[in-house]
């Protein structure tokens, strides 16, 4: 699992079966092969929009999944 905290929550990838899903407030954002393709679509704004209607290419969210915390928060 891996998270990054941002102004409006913490966001997570992480592992269900064989995808790696972004989570915002429990809500899947999409599922991914690599935490990596997960971390680079967030930080685009290319997921499903947070049902609160956020823009996340707008949260400086890291695309390198490297800088995102390993673990849980």
């Amino acid at each position: 699992m891996y998270y990054y905290r941002t102004s409006v929550g913490i966001f997570f990838i992480a592992q269900r079966s064989d995808r790696w899903h972004v989570l915002f407030d429990d809500e899947s954002l999409g599922s991914y092969v690599t935490p990596q393709q997960a971390a680079d679509d967030l930080a685009g704004g290319h997921t499903f929009s947070p049902g609160h209607g956020i823009d996340t290419s707008k949260l400086g969210i890291p695309d390198n999944i490297n800088e995102w915390t390993k673990g849980k928060p």
